[in-house]
């Protein structure tokens, strides 16, 4: 499911591995902290692109290798190429590829275990969920290379207040792990040894549930903050109608309603 590597770099730029519904993607950059260069770009999007086509995964972890869950952007590669259009494509491809996240059907989960800055920051807010551990720091720190984060604004003004977004965009500074909490941009934090079952536990929460539930509830949950508030009840009324006419819905509220498990809990 992986990308070719076209870098020099041995192992899969990409590590994939699974339990059960749960995919887990690992960046795996560990010298270069996971930073985003090209050659990961595309190895990222060809197995988002994979999973997303298969039923069988139920929810996607996002993890980096080594010290550091991703550092953003490759820097040195980015200055070797000093031209409008090899920025431009860049950027377009990195968009490409945060945007599949929020597209896939399947919940995706940021397993943070260090520090995460500029688009590293910004893939955490694209993810759907964030488990961090206490000891990760976030920043969009660009701007300290006279580079403003204009990318990860999107996605990062998306996830925490105004103020709070700005401040972190023309500042550079890192925040903790708690304050990340506070502000929105992750769900939970725990202390690092209990990072990965904290991940487990909520993506066994997430599998289960109906699959197709999830895949419309997604789907619809992102349109609608794009949206004024009659057309997002309209889409979310008309998602609620589909979702109830399914066997699935019907067959959980059956079950709810005569107090037994429902039939497609066994099979999650």
């Amino acid at each position: 499911m992986n990308a070719p590597n076209t870098s020099t770099q041995l192992e899969p730029l990409v590590l994939e591995r699974r339990e059960g519904g749960v995919v887990h993607l690992t960046l795996n950059r560990p010298a270069q902290f996971n930073s985003l260069s090209e050659e990961m770009l595309v190895a990222l999007q060809a197995s988002l692109e994979a999973i997303a086509a298969d039923s069988t995964a139920r929810v996607v972890v996002i993890g980096g290798a080594g010290k550091a869950f991703c550092a953003g952007h490759d820097l040195k590669q980015m200055k070797a190429s000093p031209r409008l259009d090899y920025y431009q494509k860049l950027f377009a491809d990195c968009a490409k590829m945060m945007l599949r996240i929020q597209t896939m059907p399947q919940p995706v989960i940021a397993r943070v275990h260090g520090i995460a800055t500029a688009a590293g920051c910004q893939l955490v807010a694209m993810c759907d969920l964030a488990v961090a551990a206490d000891v990760a720091k976030f920043a969009v720190s660009g701007i300290n290379v006279g580079l403003f984060c204009s990318t990860p604004s999107v996605a990062l003004s998306r996830n925490v207040g105004r103020k709070q977004a700005f401040e972190m965009l023309v500042t550079g500074d890192f925040i903790d792990a708690a304050t990340a909490c506070e502000r929105g941009l992750v769900n939970r934090v725990v202390p690092l040894d209990q990072l990965d079952t904290e991940v487990a536990k909520l993506a066994a929460s997430i599998v289960a549930k109906p699959a197709i539930a999830i895949a419309l509830g997604k789907g619809v949950f992102y349109k609608q903050l794009e949206m004024g508030i009659e057309a997002a009840y309209q889409l979310a009324g008309q998602t609620m109608a589909c979702n109830m006419v399914d066997e699935v819905a019907q067959e959980g509220v059956d079950a709810f309603m005569n107090k037994r498990p429902p039939a497609w809990a066994s099979k999650s």
